[in-house]
C-alpha cells in the first residue's frame, strides 16, 4: 500500500515579530503571534483569523520545533481549527542568513509539518477524517505552506 498526496490549499500566514521567552530546558523558546493571512485552494479557501501563535523551541543543534495553533474562516463562513506541528532546520550558513533577516529560498532549508484540521461545519466534515502534511518556508513576515491531504 502506498501513500498519495492531494494539494488542498496554499496558506500565507502573517506573523508579527516574536516574543522571546528565553533559553531553558530543551532550548530557546519564542512565541510568534499569527495575525492573519489567506488560504487558497480548490477544496479550501478563506482567511486566517488573528487568533493564534506559533510556540517554537529552538534546540541547541539549531532544529526548530514548530507548534502552531490558529484558525481559518472559509469563504462560506465555516471556522476550521489548525494544529500544525513540525520542524525546521538549515545548514549553519543558511541559518545565519535567516537570522539576519535575509530572504532565503525555502529550497535551501528543511521545513515540514504534520497538520490536523477540525471543524463542526458539516460542509467541511471531511477535514475531521484526514491527515494533512505541509511543506513551505518563511517569506518576510509570512510563512507560506502548501498543505496536502494524505490519501
Amino acid at each position: 500500500m502506498s501513500l498519495q498526496l492531494e494539494l488542498v490549499c496554499e496558506l500565507t500566514v502573517e506573523l508579527t515579530p516574536p516574543h522571546e521567552v528565553g533559553t531553558g530546558g530543551p532550548g530557546a523558546r519564542r512565541i510568534i503571534p499569527i495575525v492573519g493571512g489567506t488560504a487558497r485552494g480548490k477544496r479550501l479557501s478563506g482567511t486566517i483569523l488573528p487568533v493564534g501563535a506559533d510556540w517554537q523551541t529552538v534546540n541547541a543543534d539549531g532544529v526548530a520545533q514548530l507548534d502552531a495553533r490558529y484558525a481559518i474562516q472559509t469563504e462560506d463562513g465555516a471556522v476550521i481549527e489548525v494544529l500544525s506541528q513540525g520542524i525546521r532546520h538549515a545548514p549553519a550558513e543558511v541559518a545565519a542568513r535567516m537570522a539576519k533577516g535575509e530572504a532565503v529560498p525555502p529550497s535551501e532549508y528543511y521545513m515540514r509539518s504534520a497538520i490536523r484540521l477540525s471543524t463542526g461545519h458539516s460542509a467541511y466534515d471531511w477535514v475531521n477524517r484526514a491527515i494533512f502534511v505541509a511543506t513551505g518556508g518563511k517569506v518576510g513576515s509570512t510563512v507560506s505552506l502548501a498543505v496536502y491531504q494524505v490519501l
